[in-house]
């Protein structure tokens, strides 16, 4: 074996040690690593904040669900169940057949400027919408209580939380239907709102999956 095959030959095997090393520590090691830290100091988090209920998963808190009824013989657009707390509008990007909880499929926002006819539609006939919805014999929504998130989808389009703001609205239409009393439920919304970060990061907000949670043990 000549000079110039010997040191091919040397390079070939150091290249595949250093591979085989790599490997080890990168695919391996390091993997392993990550994962066992997190699962040992952040084990909700690093297994997707799930939230359950009766012992079963249902939901993350990190991506927002709808709650409608069944789409009727017809219909393209299922109609929400005014049982439960209804989340942001979910206009998105695309969709899917998996998870029918949910289905948009492409996070991101619809991208509309604010003088876009189309948006502009949109955002009235949301606002119709949630003044109907949770309008009830005792109690009309009035027009000047209706907050963006009410009306507008989030950036990401799979928002998780609404405005407290948001949440009150609701919370007449959701006693009328669960035969609660209006106390109840507000009592409700108010254990479930998250304030800042630190006091001073973000908005005070409402996961409305954990909300819906407790509305369904609260109701029994």
């Amino acid at each position: 074996m000549n000079s110039s095959a010997r040191n091919t030959a040397r390079l070939l095997g150091a290249g595949a040690r250093a591979l085989l090393v790599l490997t080890v520590l990168c695919g391996v090691l390091y993997p392993l690593a990550v994962t066992g830290v997190a699962q040992g100091l952040f084990p909700h988090r690093a297994n997707g904040s799930e939230v359950k209920e009766a012992g079963e998963v249902v939901g993350s808190s990190l991506i927002g669900q709808r709650y409608d009824l069944p789409l009727k013989k017809g219909q393209e657009t299922p109609e929400p169940d005014l049982k439960w707390f209804q989340p942001r509008p979910s206009n998105g990007l695309g969709s899917n057949s998996v998870n029918t909880q949910y289905k948009l499929i492409l996070s991101g926002a619809t991208n509309r400027s604010g003088d876009n006819e189309e948006l502009i539609k949109w955002v009235k006939d949301a606002k119709a919408a949630v003044i109907k919805d949770n309008s009830t014999p005792g109690y009309r929504v009035p027009a000047s209580a209706v907050p963006p998130d009410a009306v507008t989808s989030s950036g990401s389009g799979l928002d998780p939380d609404i405005s407290p703001a948001y949440a009150q609205l609701q919370v007449h239409r959701v006693a009328e239907r669960n035969q609660l009393s209006v106390q109840q439920v507000e009592k409700l919304v108010k254990d479930h709102t998250q304030q800042r970060v630190l006091g001073f990061v973000g908005e005070p907000r409402v996961n409305v999956l954990a909300l819906n949670v407790a509305l369904r043990e609260l109701i029994g």
